[in-house]
């Protein structure tokens, strides 16, 4: 429920940023509600199954699989409509029009930041490792300051600049691991995440000034 949360937060955040019609937020709130409300009668129908018995029995199992399906199914839903919203209509060509008009877009970078967060929460949630906020199978601190590297060096065209900021970079991924936070594998994974990531969203959409 939380990583639900937080992809709510996230995707609407996405939304505004991308400056959707008041009938496109009102779907996505509508998809994301849905995920919302199965997973909360999912968890319901998984307390009632384990306060009536411990013990397997295959009408139990057939109630909690219907309850998780119904989950995958708004879950899939949700993720398709974003798809069509988020990627239709030739959004990203005009997100590209605008990048290259304005050098700097805000709106570019922030989309580019929250997509990076995206990818981390998933990661962790699939990981089965940690929390949202810490720990976990990758380090987001580590894929954030290195999206972030990224996004310096994409805009200030500077060598001196982009080592500074790659320095910066390694110094967070060091502390997680120095803080026994992260290992150095979920570090490493999480640099390169932020830094492949970022850098083929800026090489393909926003061309170099």
């Amino acid at each position: 429920m939380r990583f639900h949360f937080f992809t709510v937060v996230l995707v609407l955040a996405l939304g505004l940023l991308y400056r959707l019609q008041r009938v496109e937020m009102a779907i996505l709130f509508l998809v994301v509600s849905g995920v919302l409300i199965t997973e909360m009668i999912n968890t319901a129908v998984e307390s009632v199954v384990d306060m009536v018995t411990q013990a397997y029995h295959p009408l139990a199992k057939l109630a909690k699989d219907i309850a998780a399906g119904a989950v995958l199914i708004a879950a899939i839903t949700a993720a398709m409509v974003g798809i069509i919203i988020f990627f239709g209509d030739n959004r990203i060509v005009r997100l590209r029009i605008e990048a290259t008009a304005h050098p700097q877009p805000l709106t570019v970078i922030v989309t580019v930041l929250l997509l990076v967060l995206i990818i981390v929460m998933i990661s962790k949630v699939l990981g089965g490792k940690g929390s949202i906020l810490s720990g976990g199978v990758v380090s987001g601190h580590s894929a954030l300051s290195f999206c972030i590297a990224s996004t310096i060096m994409y805009r200030a065209m500077d060598k001196f600049t982009a080592v500074l900021a790659l320095i910066l970079a390694f110094l967070v991924a060091q502390s997680r691991v120095e803080g026994k936070i992260h290992t150095l594998q979920e570090v490493v994974l999480g640099g390169l995440l932020g830094l492949l990531f970022s850098s083929g969203l800026y090489h393909f959409y926003v061309p170099s000034q």
